[in-house]
C-alpha cells in the first residue's frame, strides 16, 4: 500500500478545485480551520509568505543575498508578501477598470501607515506596480503588518 503525503499548502490548493468527497477527506486530514482560514490569518511574516508560496525554508533565505543593500532585501521580501496575500491574483494592467490597491505611508512626521490607495490604470512610482493588492482590506493589512519592510524599502537609513 501506498501513502499520499500533501503539506498545508498543497492541500489548500487542492481544496479549492476538489469535488464535496475529496474535500472531505482533505478537512478530516487538516481540519477545518486549515481551509476556512482568511489569508491575512495566514500570513504573519516572511516565512509564512514563503510556506504559503510553496517555498521551502532552505529555498526562501537564498531569494536575497545577505549583502544586498537593506531597502533591495526588503523589497524581494515584498514581493513574496505581496504574492502569498494576493492568493493567485495578478493585476491585468490592460483593464482600466480594475482597481489596483497599495498601501499608503505618510512620511512627514517619522514613517506611518495612513490608508491604502487605488489607481485602475496606473502604479505609483514609489510603491511599484508587483507590490499591489486586490482589494483594499489586503492592502490596509500589508501596510499594519509589514510595515517595517515598507519603511525599509521606502526610504533611506
Amino acid at each position: 500500500m501506498k501513502n499520499l503525503q500533501l503539506d498545508q499548502t498543497t492541500a489548500r490548493k487542492i481544496f479549492k478545485k476538489s469535488s464535496e468527497e475529496v474535500k472531505e477527506i482533505l478537512i478530516s486530514s487538516f481540519g477545518a480551520e486549515c481551509f476556512s482560514q482568511k489569508i491575512t490569518d495566514r500570513i504573519k511574516t516572511f516565512e509564512d509568505g514563503c510556506e504559503e508560496l510553496g517555498i521551502s525554508n532552505n529555498a526562501c533565505r537564498p531569494i536575497f543575498d545577505e549583502d544586498e543593500d537593506p531597502d533591495e532585501i526588503a523589497y524581494k521580501k515584498l514581493k513574496v508578501i505581496v504574492g502569498a496575500l494576493n492568493e493567485g491574483w495578478i493585476p491585468d494592467w490592460n483593464d482600466s477598470n480594475q482597481k489596483k490597491w497599495y498601501p499608503w505611508f505618510n512620511l512627514s512626521s517619522g514613517f506611518g501607515f495612513s490608508d491604502s490607495n487605488y489607481f485602475y490604470t496606473a502604479a505609483a512610482a514609489g510603491v511599484g506596480s508587483r507590490l499591489c493588492f486586490r482589494d483594499k482590506l489586503t492592502s490596509d493589512y500589508a501596510g499594519q503588518q509589514f510595515i517595517d519592510l515598507y519603511e525599509q524599502f521606502l526610504t533611506l537609513k
